[in-house]
């Protein structure tokens, strides 16, 4: 139903709030569909100047897709290859692309829970973005949790995240704070929860033309109270401990560090599979030397490679579905990971000429 993506346009701003609360505005096709649908309407009218993404719920902004769905669709004949599933990413990602290169100011209110295809409705480019975080946000590449990769344009702005953080953030897949996105590159403006009053009020009053740079003055005033990153005072252990050669290096590195930061991602990582950390790791890699749309023609391919292998199906059924934790990752360990299982992930699907992003420049 696309009731779940409200609009409304005033003083030369198109607002858009996601209204699912229940489920933490996880994305559905139509609310990805709705999204575009919108989002190139404004982009070619002339009384729309700015655009504002935010939530009826302060809990989140968007928890990702709706890895139910993922579970459901993904169940049908033949394995992996249901119709929905391929539109849902072909049209998603094309969406992340549509938004990063949006043409006017995309700003972004980032309160409460931001996770994996959240983050890809969040991250306008460097030309039109603009992301606020709160004291309430928590920020995440998840996707190794449930068998997947970090996507959604995850393989361009993880890899391009300063040192080895794209990596820590993508194999870990643990969630961060307001201090740490900033921080890493993946927010800009902090306002406190208590001041959003304030911000809603200057998006309804300032003309839209105007509405990026006033906003960025309101988030000046606050600028020294997002607190201190832990990323950044633990920035030296993570280049170091992600920066081996590997996978099984980067653990091997952790094991030999008792420092709690380094044993909390150790035990993360161990929960994940062992296959998609490996395959994150090479696509982090591969996206350092890519450009946007390249990163998403890759991901679409992966995650197509991802359904046919049916990680992500039993990660979503362990952790979603049955609920027992217990997912039976394919194979069960890193070890019995070879490099020729992860080339596989990257081996053309289609054609050049084929590919359903081809027309992403």
């Amino acid at each position: 139903m696309t009731d779940h993506v409200l609009t409304r346009v005033a003083n030369g701003t198109g607002v858009i709030t996601l209204d699912r609360p229940k489920t933490l505005n996880s994305l559905s096709l139509a609310m990805v569909r709705r999204l575009t649908a919108i989002l190139l309407a404004w982009r070619d009218d002339a009384s729309v100047a700015a655009v504002v993404l935010t939530s009826s719920s302060e809990k989140a902004l968007c928890a990702g897709g709706d890895i139910r769905f993922f579970h459901e669709a993904g169940h049908a004949t033949p394995p992996g290859g249901s119709a929905l599933l391929e539109d849902f990413f072909t049209e998603e990602y094309a969406l992340n692309h549509l938004i990063y290169f949006y043409r006017k100011p995309y700003i972004s209110i980032m309160d409460g829970v931001v996770m994996g295809g959240g983050m890809g409705i969040a991250q306008g480019g460097p030309e039109s973005g603009l992301r606020i975080v709160t004291e309430r946000t928590k920020m995440a590449m998840p996707e190794v949790n449930i068998g997947l990769f970090p996507d959604v344009g995850g393989s361009h702005f993880l890899s391009h995240a300063p040192g080895q953080l794209g990596n820590y953030l993508g194999l870990t897949g643990l969630t961060m704070g307001a201090a740490d996105a900033l921080y890493v590159g993946l927010a800009d403006v902090f306002v406190p929860g208590a001041q959003l009053g304030e911000l809603n009020a200057l998006i309804g009053n300032t003309p839209g033309a105007q509405l990026a740079g006033a906003i960025r003055a309101l988030g000046a005033r606050f600028a020294a109270d997002a607190g201190d990153s832990p990323l950044k005072a633990q920035r030296a252990a993570i280049d170091l401990h992600f920066g081996a050669a590997s996978v099984a290096a980067i653990m091997a590195s952790l094991e030999g560090d008792d420092n709690p930061f380094a044993q909390k991602a150790l035990v993360a990582m161990r929960q994940r599979s062992p296959l998609m950390m490996c395959v994150t790791r090479e696509m982090l890699l591969r996206g350092a030397s890519m450009n946007v749309a390249d990163c998403l023609r890759m991901e679409r391919s992966l995650v197509r490679r991802n359904f046919e292998h049916g990680e992500v199906l039993e990660g979503v059924r362990a952790l979603v579905i049955d609920k027992d934790n217990a997912p039976q990752w394919n194979p069960p360990t890193l070890g019995e990971v070879t490099p020729e299982m992860v080339e596989h992930f990257f081996a053309p699907v289609w054609p050049e000429h084929a590919h359903p992003l081809r027309h992403l420049v």
